[in-house]
């Protein structure tokens, strides 16, 4: 169905973006704060943010010795004890039952390699994602479009 041009509503996209903007204040990490929001026909499923798994000190009380010292950015990634947003979202879902084949992923930034390989092994078929990753590599871009997965740069429509 057609949204009427005079209804005032965000369109979905935003909606769900808008939310995952708000979600993102929950991070944990002290270095950045990320988001992601799994929906399916308009429905919310799962939520995640980036930050240390259960049970363990959040980072930003040094529960992630990486996030905690002077590692430039980019560089001792396999130290990092935070999940992403991505990873969390998709287990929340698989925790409470959910199924997520089908439906779309909105991330307040694009994927890495890591997340985008369990985006495509969870069926996820759509990522809209705010900001650039500077991990966000052609290769994720070629694994998307190898499988079949829409990805689009979530770009804020004008209002009047």
């Amino acid at each position: 169905m057609k949204r009427k041009t005079n209804d005032p509503r965000p369109g979905w996209d935003e909606y769900f973006m808008e939310i995952a903007q708000v979600v993102a204040k929950r991070s944990n990490c002290s270095r950045r704060q990320v988001a992601a929001v799994i929906v399916k026909d308009n429905h919310l499923l799962a939520t995640g943010y980036n930050g240390t798994p259960r049970g363990v000190r959040n980072c930003f009380d040094g529960g992630c010795p990486r996030c905690a010292g002077e590692t430039p950015s980019g560089k001792g990634l396999d130290e990092c004890l935070c999940v992403h947003a991505e990873q969390n979202a998709i287990c929340q879902a698989a925790r409470y039952g959910l199924n997520v084949a089908g439906g779309t992923i909105y991330v307040t930034l694009s994927p890495c390699l890591t997340c985008a390989k369990l985006i495509v092994n969870a069926g996820i078929s759509r990522v809209v994602y705010g900001g650039d990753y500077t991990a966000f590599l052609d290769t994720v871009k070629a694994m998307f479009r190898e499988a079949h997965v829409k990805f689009q740069a979530f770009a804020k429509p004008k209002r009047k």
